[in-house]
């Protein structure tokens, strides 16, 4: 096995491997050479080369939402590493950990018109736990050091020098790795390297020092009073964000479900099932929106608690609605952060949901009131014209998402686009079998394609992506890489412009809606799944989407694309129009 010749390019390798972070995303590059070659060397690390550096973090935060553990990227010195941020405050905000690599040039060769340098150290400031800005080696071409920045070694030897930094170093790459560990963060690691860059030993000439941090001791809290003021209350909403698959005991989430006082709104993205929890959340608020005595239905609905859990919430309807209508006590559950989303936080409890409620439930029995009976009626009428309605409509994004939604195999992980992707699921009833993500921490639409291939890299059962048509040709690079399963399938719905657009308040008359919101276009995907290897189909009816739908999930040897196309000035009047038929 070879390895850099640089001792920090092995110091950042050996702590990897001892952090036990196998997955390393490369992208090329000639100053993240030593990276490269001690990764790639090393039969320990299982290495990904992506080209594009802003696909390429979108990718490795796709196989760390799969996996549950930290994934390195690496990348060169440049403007090359500022192509990480929207994945890296993605990853922030979710909480996933990322181990973002990035090589530098010197320091004294920073700001003086040397090529293809930037200031690296803390660029991604306020949107990483950590950032760890590492000291270059001087036992490492100690000839340019002298020239450029002799008072490094004055005064005492390079032995000595390299000693402290090697030190310094490690306790750097420590924090680093402790800190993506314990908060599920992203942290960022700078690696300045002197040329020579690709020289190579047979052996480690780096022993470093390993410290993994203490496990938290959970916080105590007096439950007795908690259980007391949640079987008083006889309005209890649960409101459930972004939630991993299979996190939450079923046996909990039944004495939810069965407690007369309490409604449960799940969205798409909380992965959370049972027949009277309420997931099409909109279809209950709208109608009232719209209704003649809308402010004394949203007091019946209003909670005198609110107890939230999981990421951020995608229905701007409960949103508005809750800061409005605000609850008498809102609790949030989450072991790191609660945001105030609804300007009524009163209570963080840092524990695990399962932890919190396994204390409060059992103990608190069922509270006597109609709040559930009363709500699960108006869901139930909803229901029933939402099938009516669907019947009748001509084909369009709507139509087109209640066809597709129900082709979906079981046991399929689902990857979402955000946008109105993830808002015309989130009108639909989901098997409860499909395993659904979205990027909903920053809720952008430029990486979801790249992040879908990732999460399906090691996922056992295979990976469907529902992508609108700016989402998909935004991320067009995320198909540039060797790593698409021929399970992967995409449906893409292409309404020839931005239609969540349309669907929102303003002026959509005129060439400035369509040229700088709406943003037009004649594009199809044909020629990209030509270039990139995938099978194309398209519909642009029912009776076709029906057709193709019924083979594009056999086995293949390739990947497949299914391109959607629906009518762009009729999509929104006819989804406005299903609201206005439910209500």
């Amino acid at each position: 096995m070879m390895y850099s010749s640089i001792p920090l390019a092995q110091s950042i390798v050996k702590h990897c491997e001892a952090n036990g972070i196998k997955n390393i995303v490369l992208s090329p590059g000639s100053r993240n050479a030593p990276l490269i070659i001690g990764f790639s060397e090393n039969p320990f690390f299982k290495c990904f080369s992506i080209v594009d550096e802003r696909c390429a973090a979108f990718f490795a935060l796709g196989i760390a939402q799969n996996l549950k553990e930290p994934v390195a990227v690496v990348c060169t010195s440049g403007s090359a590493l500022l192509n990480y941020y929207p994945a890296i405050a993605e990853a922030f905000y979710s909480d996933i950990p990322l181990i973002v690599i990035s090589a530098d040039r010197p320091t004294y060769k920073i700001d003086v018109g040397d090529g293809q340098t930037i200031r690296q150290d803390n660029v991604f400031d306020r949107h990483i736990a950590y950032s760890a800005n590492l000291k270059q080696d001087v036992s490492h071409a100690p000839e340019r050091i002298g020239i450029y920045a002799p008072e490094w070694i004055s005064g005492i030897t390079v032995e000595t020098a390299q000693s402290d930094i090697q030190n310094y170093n490690d306790d750097e790459l420590n924090k680093a790795f402790n800190l993506a560990n314990s908060s599920n963060s992203p942290v960022h690691i700078n690696a300045p390297f002197e040329e020579p860059l690709y020289e190579t030993k047979n052996q480690e000439e780096v022993s470093l020092v390993v410290i993994k941090g203490s496990d938290e001791i959970l916080p105590e809290y007096d439950f007795k009073n908690i259980q007391e003021a949640w079987k008083k209350a006889k309005k209890k909403m649960i409101l459930v964000g972004v939630n991993k698959p299979n996190e939450i005991d079923q046996n909990l989430l039944n004495m939810l479900a069965e407690d007369p006082s309490v409604i449960v709104f799940t969205e798409t993205t909380s992965n959370l099932h049972h027949p009277n929890f309420f997931p099409s959340i909109d279809s209950i608020i709208a109608p009232i929106e719209k209704s003649g005595d809308k402010g004394s239905q949203f007091k019946k609905l209003q909670p005198e608690i609110l107890l939230t859990f999981g990421g951020l919430i995608v229905s701007k309807k409960v949103k508005a609605f809750l800061r409005a209508f605000k609850p008498i006590k809102h609790w949030h559950v989450n072991e790191k952060k609660a945001f105030n989303t609804f300007f009524a936080l009163s209570d963080h409890y840092k524990l695990p949901i399962n932890h919190f409620l396994s204390r409060l439930l059992p103990k608190s029995g069922k509270t006597k009131s109609l709040y559930f009976d009363y709500w699960n009626t108006v869901k139930l009428n909803y229901q029933s014209k939402r099938k009516e309605y669907l019947k009748n409509i001509s084909f369009s994004d709507l139509k087109a998402f209640d066809i597709l939604l129900r082709y979906i195999p079981d046991n399929y992980q689902l990857q979402l686009a955000n946008s109105s992707t993830v808002r015309y699921v989130q009108l639909f009833n989901i098997n409860r079998s499909l395993e659904v993500f979205c990027n909903r921490g920053t809720s952008g639409i430029d990486g979801s394609t790249s992040t879908a291939i990732g999460a399906s890299v090691y996922n056992k059962t295979p990976t469907v992506l529902i992508t609108g048509d700016l989402s998909f040709f935004y991320d067009s690079n995320g198909l540039w890489n060797n790593y698409i399963k021929n399970s992967f399938r995409i449906v893409l719905i292409n309404n020839s412009g931005g239609g969540i657009f349309r669907i929102l308040p303003g002026n959509k008359k005129g060439p400035e809606f369509e040229n700088y919101f709406e943003t037009a276009h004649n594009l199809n995907a044909k020629g990209l799944c030509e270039m990139n290897g995938l099978e194309y189909c398209l519909a642009a009816d029912e009776a076709t989407l029906e057709k193709e739908f019924k083979e594009f999930y056999e086995v293949s040897d390739r990947p497949k694309l299914i391109e959607i196309n629906t009518p762009r000035l009729k999509n929104d009047k006819i989804l406005m129009d299903y609201f206005n038929f439910i209500s």
